[in-house]
């Protein structure tokens, strides 16, 4: 696998009811900026996305946000950014995060947190791309996802191989180098069980 230079991280434009999760997104950006990655995400200066981005930039790393027209006409694009790329679409917008991205980490985040993930996660399943995709787990905020996985992988839903695809961590540091030292399964969704 090609080295890890940026990080794609898809989380919430809300702050959540608990504030270890601001202060998650913080120690994630210290933990890039300290391991030499830069940082990709959805562009906006509000919720755990402006948090995230507020500490990256401070951190000094390189921040690139990428954001619709129709948010940025809304006023929430990030005013610190000197690499903001405008799309047309939310499409469009995922696809470039991706292509600009050497790996995937999801922050706590609602439905469009999870959507964009699931993109990402399904691309890895059939070979689009061979990048890791992870989960930072704060105060146990995935537990019910990873359970549902396991619970998939068990009736049969998803391959053992593609359930270990998506990390799960709760340190970001210990996270990012397990992002680091992956490896692809080699194993995509068409192959025969």
């Amino acid at each position: 696998m090609p080295p890890l230079r940026r990080v794609c991280v898809f989380t919430g434009s809300r702050l959540g009811a608990d504030p270890a999760y601001a202060a998650a997104a913080e120690r994630l950006a210290r933990a890039a900026g300290a391991a030499g990655l830069g940082l990709v995400y959805g562009g906006a200066s509000v919720g755990l996305m402006g948090v995230l981005a507020d500490a990256a930039l401070d951190a000094g790393l390189e921040v690139t946000g990428v954001i619709p027209q129709a948010l940025v006409d809304r006023e929430i694009a990030h005013p610190r950014l000197r690499d903001l790329r405008v799309v047309g679409s939310m499409h469009e917008r995922k696809a470039l995060m991706a292509e600009l991205s050497d790996a995937f980490v999801a922050l706590p985040g609602g439905a469009g947190t999870l959507e964009e993930l699931f993109e990402v996660y399904t691309w890895s399943q059939l070979g689009l791309h061979a990048k890791p995709c992870a989960l930072l787990n704060v105060r146990g905020y995935y537990d019910g996802l990873a359970g549902f996985l396991d619970h998939a992988v068990s009736e049969g839903f998803l391959r053992p191989e593609h359930r270990e695809t998506l990390l799960v961590g709760e340190e970001p540091a210990a996270l990012l180098a397990a992002l680091a030292a992956w490896e692809p399964s080699g194993v995509v969704k068409w192959t025969a069980r």
